[in-house]
């Protein structure tokens, strides 16, 4: 049975400071349509501006990870994400009232209760996995880091680190399947190095930090000067070592709490890849530079097989087929004529998605104007010959489609890839990505030029009764 994508049945508001910025920050998690994945919005800022949570969208991975879109960003997302992805939501948006989420006590556990709290619900689409086809590998001899994900149908998850301390020395983590997250990972608080802690605090940072949301290790000689300025920093009485190394702020909730916590940043970063995992990953001292690099290497493999799907679909075109509509057929369905009617056969069609063409020729009236010296055809018209594809599809979920007209109301993720000239033919395929409810329709559509990607973009559509003297 294909498990349904997951949103959050109510809304939930969490409070709290920024480890770095030190600012009070109040986000709120809301329920989101299917397809949605993760967003924040600042709703601090003129107009809203939204980021998606996507690996070509960070922006800094120096003390956490960034994102950063629409001239907007949000900093230190990964025990946040992490606790998502740990309980398997699917779609969530997440309105914040400034640049940073809050730390909490710097683990997931925070959030995961909250989420908890919240319950879920099911959606009707299908969740969108990205099943590891093979091993894919990311390396990075510098630093010794190395990642593997490989092929399993389930989601296991295996860290090292190796710090060359003689506090940790080498630790390791590890899941069997992702429902073990909360309670074996969730609560594994972040960790950082005493010299790290006074060089964050030379330099302005950790203004959130209290001693109360992080694991200090002490990797150095301290003297009984040196704790007393640290203790004075935090609004503390006093602060000592502890026998396991650590400053004596917190103990240990597991003896390889920062192997543990080093897993749980990886589960939050790789969420960057805009889809859930299927697959085994391992990785020896991972980071949020590392993490990001492999997130962006699978998208890269996602890409790849996203092209090579295009190519199938741009061999469907046999120009010694009759097509299942050719433009007359298409005049009968869609209200487009002469010189605004961008399609020109339909190829394939079925209750989810739709494959048509358009023949791309120097006599169009267009190109007496558009780039004449060097004509090019705009992209504005290749998203209008997909919507006139994708409506197609939609019309032919109502009886007598003659009555009835789509009006796209959203263009999201537009791409254009490569030039589209004269003499080319474009084979747009768009795919419904959830029922057609209430007459809306999101589809996601594609155009190719052989086996060449030109045009992406995902389409909302809306199935309206044309009114009596409209129809002509």
């Amino acid at each position: 049975m294909n498990v349904k994508q997951r949103t959050i049945k109510s809304e939930i508001t969490i409070s709290g400071v920024g480890l770095h910025t030190g600012k009070p920050v109040t986000m709120t998690l809301k329920p989101a349509p299917e397809h949605h994945w993760f967003k924040f919005r600042r709703v601090d800022l003129e107009n809203h501006p939204t980021i998606l949570v996507d690996a070509d969208n960070v922006s800094d991975t120096s003390r956490g990870t960034t994102i950063s879109q629409n001239g907007a960003s949000v900093s230190t997302i990964e025990h946040l994400m992490a606790a998502l992805v740990g309980l398997q939501i699917d779609n969530v948006l997440i309105d914040i009232d400034g640049p940073e989420v809050p730390i909490m006590d710097g683990s997931s556990a925070p959030f995961v209760k909250a989420l908890e709290q919240a319950g879920y619900t099911d959606q009707t689409a299908d969740r969108d996995y990205y099943e590891i086809p093979h091993n894919i590998h990311h390396t990075e001899p510098e630093r010794k880091v190395e990642m593997v994900a490989m092929p399993l149908d389930g989601y296991r998850f295996t860290c090292m680190i190796d710090f060359n301390s003689p506090v940790l020395g080498s630790q390791h983590a590890s899941i069997s399947g992702i429902d073990e997250f909360s309670r074996d990972v969730s609560s594994s608080r972040t960790f950082c190095f005493l010299h790290e802690l006074e060089m964050l605090l030379q330099n302005d940072l950790i203004k959130g930090g209290d001693l109360n949301n992080a694991i200090v290790v002490v990797d150095k000689e301290v003297s009984k000067e040196e704790l007393r300025n640290l203790a004075k920093l935090f609004n503390r009485e006093d602060i000592d070592v502890a026998k396991e190394g650590i400053l004596d702020n917190i103990e240990l909730r597991y003896q390889n709490e920062p192997a543990r916590h080093k897993l749980l940043d990886m589960i939050g970063d790789l969420a960057l890849v805009g889809r859930p995992i299927k697959g085994h990953i391992m990785a020896a001292r991972p980071g949020h530079a590392a993490n990001v690099a492999f997130a962006k290497k699978i998208k890269a493999h996602i890409r790849k097989e996203r092209k090579e799907k295009g190519r199938k679909y741009a061999k469907l075109y046999d120009p010694n087929m009759p097509p299942l509509y050719d433009t007359i057929q298409i005049m009968k369905i869609l209200p487009h004529r002469q010189p605004f009617l961008m399609v020109d056969k339909i190829l394939e069609l079925t209750k989810t998605h739709v494959v048509g063409l358009k023949n791309v020729t120097m006599n169009e009236d267009l190109f007496m104007g558009h780039f004449p010296g060097a004509p090019v055809f705009p992209g504005v018209l290749q998203i209008e010959a997909m919507a006139q594809t994708g409506g197609i599809l939609v019309l032919s979920t109502v009886p007598d489609p003659e009555n009835y007209l789509t009006l796209f109301l959203k263009i999201e993720n537009a791409r254009f890839k490569a030039q589209v000239n004269p003499g080319d033919t474009i084979i747009f395929r768009c795919d419904l990505l959830e029922p057609i409810r209430r007459g809306i329709a999101q589809m996601k559509g594609i155009g190719m030029v052989g086996e060449k990607v030109v045009v992406e973009a995902e389409l909302m559509a809306q199935i309206v009764k044309v009114k009596e003297g409209q129809a002509s």
